[in-house]
């Protein structure tokens, strides 16, 4: 029942969140902002309260916790104008360890890591050739996104691994949760560096990453 609760606590938040980012309320915005991710981070640990042992639980929650500092990185350079550029790029830099940490924690379950990593070198570069040609960004923004969706398209090549090799509720909803956070991701490249941000596209960002986040913290449950 607890769980049901975080997941909808977070989803209403996020909904909140949105309503304060359209509103130009950037500082509300960020504390409803970290709320809602602090929900998936505490629905982590509610999921697998004994995390400490094994690696594998550990690494999925120091990954949903990375996710939630990321968050609230991302909508500080809102608040802290002058400093946007440098705070946007250590929140990508944040979420990339999380997708470090999420891949650590599942490679070792791999039969074929080998494969699925080379399918998922080629698959990110097609990926970036094809949203390269539909944005517009600075060279900085360019490598550290080539270096991002590179991790997470990895992490999803190898999530779809275990979960072909071994099908099951972990397999599962893990596979899931990456795979919305990856789609999330491209929604939201596409959306700050094109040609004109959509607050549609917006809404389908944050509503994919928090279902993917909150579906990873629910694979903690079949750990």
């Amino acid at each position: 029942m607890s769980n049901i609760a975080l997941c909808a606590a977070c989803l209403i938040i996020a909904a909140l969140f949105l309503a304060e980012e359209k509103r130009e309320n950037y500082t509300t915005a960020v504390f409803l902002k970290a709320l809602a991710s602090l929900s998936f981070v505490i629905l982590g640990f509610l999921a697998r309260p004994d995390y400490y042992r094994g690696s594998l639980p550990k690494l999925l929650i120091a990954g949903l916790c990375f996710g939630c500092a990321a968050d609230v990185l991302l909508n500080l350079r809102h608040v802290l104008k002058k400093q946007g550029k440098l705070i946007f790029l250590v929140g990508i830099l944040v979420f990339l360890c999380g997708h470090i940490l999420y891949l650590a924690a599942v490679l070792p379950l791999s039969a074929n890591w080998i494969v699925c990593v080379l399918a998922g070198l080629v698959l990110t570069a097609l990926l970036m050739k094809w949203i390269f040609s539909r944005i517009t960004a600075e060279k900085a923004f360019k490598i550290f996104g080539v270096v991002y969706i590179g991790a997470i398209v990895v992490l999803n090549c190898v999530a779809v691994g275990n979960l072909i090799a071994a099908p099951g509720a972990f397999t599962e909803l893990f596979a899931a949760g990456a795979l919305l956070f990856l789609v999330s991701d491209i929604v939201l490249i596409l959306n700050t560096f094109g040609p004109k941000e959509r607050f549609s596209l917006r809404v389908t960002n944050i509503a994919l990453y928090y279902v993917g986040q909150l579906l990873i913290a629910l694979s903690l449950l079949y750990v």
